[in-house]
């Protein structure tokens, strides 16, 4: 199969993937060998691009956002056939969706959204994932009253965030976004109120205070010392991204609980995966219904030059939504 791969990790400015011949995966008993058509690329992959590496004869293969069509079943799945379109995020520890054939769980995986082609399907999974998880799998009750901030609205993450708080709890949402075009992307998701940095200020001219939840997307570190204070007591913070460090004390006054989303666990520790198969059957008959949108704002044609401007883009933080890759 085609793939494109790399040996030893390395920064963007010795981008070092290529387009290789690789043998094909062989799934096992729970698995569906996909034949990918769409990728998705996302932060992550930039990440584990410095950090893994691999070897001449098992490079290593990124891409954690695919849709395709299975062409083989595992003895032991169920539910799903040889020629069904499916979309799925699968599993950080083994080889990615940078490929044309890729080896997936099959408790990972659902079939795409019906009314969405490849590209469309291909820009959901993984944040859709992350943004049920870190919202609506921590036991905490939403309700019309809610007042909802999400820092970083224009990312893929935070547009499903949006989405999902306005499609299945009625919640004010409030977002940050700084540009001209992220201001309008956010309004475009769903969001009540767009502001900017200064949360604090902007909050106030709105009349906005004591928030039932802030899920922080990005720049956590410089957001903290702020979020005690925005939110009400027995309020909630979700985080995704990586602060170099966490003091949490000052959330004790108002037992403020904090939740950290990492929307591999479940994969990486065999832990209730199929769940994740419910949530995306969830998105797409959300989809279908037309109450949740794709997020793909670009499409391009899979080469080692589109990947790597990619890349440079996602580590400059300057995508709206998602960038998806199409075999040709």
């Amino acid at each position: 199969m085609k793939a494109f791969a790399y040996d030893a990790a390395h920064p963007l400015t010795d981008f070092a993937l290529s387009l290789r011949d690789l043998p094909d995966p062989v799934p096992g008993p729970q698995d569906l060998l996909v034949r990918v058509e769409a990728f998705a690329l996302n932060p992550v992959d930039t990440k584990i691009r410095q950090r893994r590496s691999g070897t001449a004869d098992a490079p290593v293969v990124l891409g954690w956002d695919a849709a395709g069509v299975v062409e083989a079943v595992g003895a032991q799945v169920q539910g799903f056939g040889v020629g069904d379109a499916v979309y799925y995020a699968g599993d950080l520890n083994r080889p990615g969706s940078y490929a044309r054939l890729q080896a997936v769980d099959h408790r990972l995986v659902a079939h795409k959204p019906a009314s969405l082609d490849f590209a469309d399907a291909a820009a959901l999974p993984l944040t859709a994932l992350t943004a049920y998880e870190a919202m609506l799998e921590r036991g905490i009750v939403y309700d019309a009253d809610s007042r909802v901030l999400v820092i970083g609205g224009a990312g893929g993450v935070g547009s499903m965030a949006i989405q999902f708080m306005k499609a299945l709890t009625h919640a004010t949402v409030i977002a940050t976004a700084s540009r001209p075009d992220t201001v309008a992307w956010t309004q475009q998701m769903g969001a009540d109120h767009v502001i900017g940095r200064d949360v604090e200020r902007a909050l106030a001219a709105l009349g906005l205070r004591d928030l039932h939840a802030v899920f922080s997307t990005t720049h956590t570190d410089a957001y903290l010392p702020v979020i005690p204070g925005l939110l009400r007591p027995f309020g909630h913070l979700m985080v995704i991204d990586d602060p170099a460090s966490l003091d949490i004390l000052p959330f004790k006054q108002k037992a403020l609980s904090v939740h950290w989303e990492f929307m591999f666990a479940k994969s990486a520790h065999g832990f209730c995966m199929a769940e994740q198969q419910a949530v995306l059957r969830q998105v797409a008959a959300l989809v279908d219904a037309g109450t949740l949108v794709s997020t793909r704002t670009q499409t391009l044609t899979a080469s080692v030059e589109t990947l790597r401007e990619t890349h440079a883009a996602l580590e400059a933080g300057r995508l709206i939504g998602k960038t998806v890759m199409i075999w040709r």
